[in-house]
């Protein structure tokens, strides 16, 4: 066994392996050494790899795209990955596109755990100032990467930061930019608090006072924000101090929020239906009712026992100015019949009256595609349909979706959790919630009739609770 010395340098590896395998060297047969000492006592001394040797060899783009990010990696194994492949590939053809193949989903997986930590160091990076020996202003930040990532992600930093003096370190090695080149140095020690320069920044209280505007309580899901910001992070951003606070008011700030929406102060106040109907044509109260769409009203009996209450009018509800009249419409119409409900005996309505939609330009033609309104939206259109349940009064309510499930409960529920079985409110009405019909025309057509199944259930329970 031979031992070859190597790094994180994809130059310096490429040009060893093309070597090794011109010279017929079977992957057993190397140690690949990384960091000094011989690491195997059956390793003979470094060996010099001969370059320039004639021949060529297979090596594809896809292998060296994914070569070149997981040779950053910190697996003391990557090396004699990435060389037991290219020795594969000499023989084996096609080798890259069998992702079946272990040594193959390794190396890919080795290249996005890298490109993951390349993003964590671009979005976690924080710079504090301080004063070099000369007065000059330069920036300091600190990281610990969890890869050889820090060099290949200088140009990223320089570029963004190009008219800066900065400088960042790190446990393994520091990038030093003067605004004309780059330098690197030796690695650091973490500073006691995790933050390198002086965080008496004046633009810092700004920063966290945007920051905590910013942090929308209704969207929070702990468990995703911390997978996508780990708490090895934290000390080295101010901002993570808040964080705790913050997650901990969230669900008072989120009921405020809604109890701000339901109030509607500058809402005018509506007696009927048809006022509700005229009014909701000029409300401009969210960013959906100044798009230069019409609203669609509610439509059928005024007494109605059962309210089914949808997320927004589409596109062809926008046009004839009807709920539920295009395919999801069609699609609930032929469900509600096989329920045994009848739809001109009930109330159908929207959460939100608009419809938001974005242009998309298909076969030179231009249409609309449905947009998911946002909390703030939908907790905005509530005064709306607040105004219809007091006039209604219905003992019932069916909510089609996540969306109309907020507009009456005030959060967004889970509908695979919540659905099937009754949730009481405050004014003493029956909620159900289910799929909104939609989700039936989106799901791949083997799951569609076990879906449609389930939906048909859920509204024969409402037919029988609002008999």
């Amino acid at each position: 066994m031979i031992t070859v010395e190597a790094d994180h340098k994809f130059t310096k590896w490429r040009e060893a392996a093309r070597g090794l395998v011109l010279q017929g060297t079977l992957p057993d047969e190397i140690f690949w050494n990384e960091g000094g000492g011989s690491g195997d006592l059956f390793a003979s001394a470094n060996v010099a790899v001969k370059s320039g040797a004639a021949g060529s060899i297979s090596a594809n783009a896809e292998y060296i795209a994914l070569a070149r990010k997981a040779i950053l990696h910190s697996d003391p194994a990557r090396h004699a990955l990435l060389y037991r492949l290219l020795w594969r590939m000499q023989s084996v053809r096609g080798l890259m596109r069998d992702t079946a193949d272990p040594d193959v989903r390794r190396l890919a997986l080795l290249a996005r755990e890298v490109r993951r930590d390349i993003h964590k160091m671009r979005a976690f990076v924080r710079f504090n100032p301080v004063r070099d020996p000369d007065g000059a202003e330069r920036y300091l930040a600190w990281f610990e990467p969890a890869h050889h990532i820090v060099e290949d992600n200088a140009k990223f930093f320089i570029e963004r930061f190009a008219n800066m003096h900065w400088s960042i370190l790190t446990p393994d090695v520091s990038l030093h930019w003067d605004g004309a080149a780059l330098q690197t140095g030796p690695g650091g020690e973490r500073p006691a608090d995790g933050r390198a320069g002086d965080a008496g920044d004046p633009f810092e209280a700004l920063w966290l006072r945007y920051y905590s505007s910013i942090f929308n309580p209704a969207r929070l899901k702990v468990k995703a924000m911390t997978k996508e910001m780990p708490k090895k992070y934290w000390h080295n951003m101010p901002e993570a101090a808040l964080i705790p606070g913050l997650i901990a008011g969230a669900q008072g700030r989120e009921a405020a929020m809604v109890e701000r929406g339901a109030a509607a102060p500058d809402m005018p106040v509506v007696a009927s239906l048809g006022e509700i109907a005229a009014a909701i044509q000029s409300c401009r109260a969210c960013p959906i009712g100044c798009n230069g769409t019409r609203a669609v009203a509610g439509e059928g009996q005024q007494d109605a026992s059962l309210m089914i209450v949808g997320e927004q009018p589409g596109d062809q509800e926008e046009i004839a100015g009807r709920p539920f009249v295009g395919p999801a419409g069609q699609v609930l119409n032929a469900n509600l019949q096989a329920a045994g409900i009848d739809r001109d005996q009930v109330w159908m309505t929207n959460a939100v009256k608009h419809f938001k939609h974005q242009p998309e330009i298909r076969r030179g033609s231009k249409i609309r595609l449905h947009a998911t309104p946002n909390a703030g939206e939908i907790d905005h259109c509530r005064w709306w349909l607040d105004s219809e349940r007091r006039i209604i009064k219905p003992p019932v309510i069916l909510a089609l979706g996540a969306s109309a499930g907020r507009a009456i409960l005030g959060r967004t529920p889970s509908i695979n959790k919540e659905r099937g079985a009754p949730i009481a409110l405050g004014d003493g009405a029956t909620l159900w919630i289910t799929a909104h019909p939609s989700y039936l025309l989106r799901i791949p057509a083997e799951k569609r009739a076990e879906e449609e199944a389930r939906f048909l259930a859920d509204l024969r329970m409402v037919a029988e609770d609002s008999g």
